[in-house]
């Protein structure tokens, strides 16, 4: 059984193709961080049109580099959400037709699913049910509550930006480039330690759900009341960074004594800050616990996870005939259980 999986959530066209016994067998990524770079953010429709040109050069090559032909191919898995709803269309289009041309079935996927099965599906030591999951990226920042494949429930969320956007925007105030977040990651490990001190927002009081605005807003007023030299950017940066490095192993770490469950998965593009993993980890073997990640080229958006998400989903797929559904917003909660 072989998967060939499309994402085209946001800003990176991926194409992949996994074998349920032989694993993954090809992996292509376009990603558009220099096309998007002048305007500091990633511009809907651009990203849609760059996904138009680029779908099916990185399909070809995906089937060249697996030494496989469209025959050879059992499903197509898309990204059906959530997202940015002109790119999920493009993926999904050519996805769903290209499963009519080859008759075999379409699987719709949840893009964080995606990420979460990355985790439990790309290494060799695999979680066990329960855990705890971290999802966190540009996107989303979410703890979720897993019991089994679609056995999800919401224990708390930001309450305004997701993390890896926090990252993003602070290294523009900081003049670094876009995506600065793995740049801001990289010049603070310069910084001078306790420099500067960061909060911790919301882990003063109860609860799970996280906030990350007032804590970009805080490193803004740091910047304007320094100088901008070199040291005092790795300085800020360092300390902005072990700031939500702790509010997130703060709130693992609660997630973790409510539930009792002694299992912690990490997903997300974030899930690859090298401190933020370090940290978890430090906690988890203190704790006589266990902790799982993805590889750091699978914690970005990339069509492995999707493919893989996929082979999951294949039997539970409903069929739509032709129609094609995307969803732009769409909670984890609302998967079927498998």
């Amino acid at each position: 059984m072989r998967v060939l999986g499309i994402e085209t959530s946001c800003d990176e066209t991926g194409v992949a193709v996994y074998d349920k016994k032989d694993g993954l067998l090809a992996n292509q990524l376009a990603s558009q961080f220099k096309l998007h770079a002048e305007y500091g953010g990633v511009v809907p429709e651009l990203a849609s049109r760059d996904h138009v040109r680029k779908i099916i050069p990185l399909i070809q090559a995906t089937l060249k580099e697996a030494n496989l032909a469209s025959a050879d191919i059992n499903a197509v898995a898309y990204t059906a959400g959530p997202g940015l709803v002109g790119a999920l269309l493009v993926g999904a289009i050519v996805g769903r037709a290209l499963a009519f041309a080859w008759n075999v079935p379409s699987v719709p996927v949840h893009h964080m699913e995606g990420h979460l099965l990355a985790v439990m599906m790309l290494e060799g030591n695999l979680p066990t049910f329960p855990c705890v999951a971290l999802l966190v990226s540009g996107g989303h920042t979410q703890l979720i509550s897993v019991t089994g494949i679609g056995q999800y429930k919401l224990l708390g969320e930001s309450m305004d930006d997701a993390a890896g956007e926090a990252f993003d925007k602070t290294a523009k105030l900081l003049g670094l480039n876009y995506p600065g977040g793995a740049l801001l990651s990289k010049i603070a490990q310069q910084g001078v330690v306790n420099r500067f001190t960061f909060p911790r927002p919301m882990t003063d009081r109860p609860g799970l759900d996280f906030s990350f605005s007032g804590l970009k807003t805080f490193a803004a007023n740091t910047i304007r009341s320094n100088s901008s030299d070199n040291q005092t950017c790795a300085d800020i940066a360092l300390a902005f960074e072990e700031a939500v490095v702790d509010t997130l192993v703060i709130k693992c770490k609660r997630a973790l004594e409510q539930t009792g469950f002694k299992n912690l998965v990490i997903a997300g593009g974030v899930s690859a800050n090298c401190r933020l993993r370090d940290k978890l980890t430090t906690m988890m073997r203190k704790r006589g616990e266990n902790v799982f990640y993805a590889c750091p080229k699978f914690c970005t958006d990339n069509g492995a996870m999707i493919a893989c998400a996929g082979m999951v989903r294949l039997k539970n797929s409903a069929d739509w005939g032709l129609s094609v559904k995307v969803r732009p917003r769409w909670s984890l909660t609302e998967l079927p259980t498998i």
